[in-house]
């Protein structure tokens, strides 16, 4: 990842830190809620893409295409309010996803003394695939089986 994805990562504040078997039985809502934020999320992406596209064309544009500008740009504004809903719903149960493309989000939880991640993937059969401690690389994905037993107890 970037400096600033980092950076931005450094300052995220957690609200609620699960435990792993909160987690476990949450997935399927936070799979759902992953699932929207990515289609809210290509939805807008398209529809910017197809206003670039437009705005691109030579010439002055007649009127019917106006007017399929304005529906692309109310698809966007559409697509953008849902995707922020969506996104406020996972930030409020401090479920983050910093690229919703990917289908990944990272979930707080007690790992002992130390705060540690779960990551959610959206395309994975089991959707938790792995953990690391926030110290850590957000590149370093350990395998949920070298959990500690202290964290899955609780």
């Amino acid at each position: 990842m970037s400096k600033q994805t980092d950076q931005q990562e450094a300052v995220v504040l957690i609200h609620r830190v699960w435990s792993h078997s909160e987690a476990v039985k949450a997935v399927p809502y936070f799979r759902s809620l992953l699932r929207s934020l990515r289609e809210h999320w290509l939805d807008m992406q398209m529809a910017r893409m197809r206003l670039r596209l437009m705005d691109s064309r030579p010439g002055r544009p007649d009127r019917m295409g106006l007017i399929q500008r304005e529906d692309i740009r109310q698809q966007a504004a559409r697509a953008h309010e849902q995707f922020e809903e969506t996104s406020h719903e996972l930030l409020v149960l401090d479920v983050h996803c910093p690229d919703p493309a990917s289908g990944l989000a990272v979930i707080p939880f007690d790992c002992g003394a130390d705060l540690a991640w779960l990551v959610l993937d959206l395309f994975a059969p089991e959707g938790l695939v792995g953990w690391r401690r926030h110290a850590e690389s957000p590149e370093l994905l350990r395998p949920l089986a070298s959990l500690p037993a202290s964290a899955i107890r609780q």
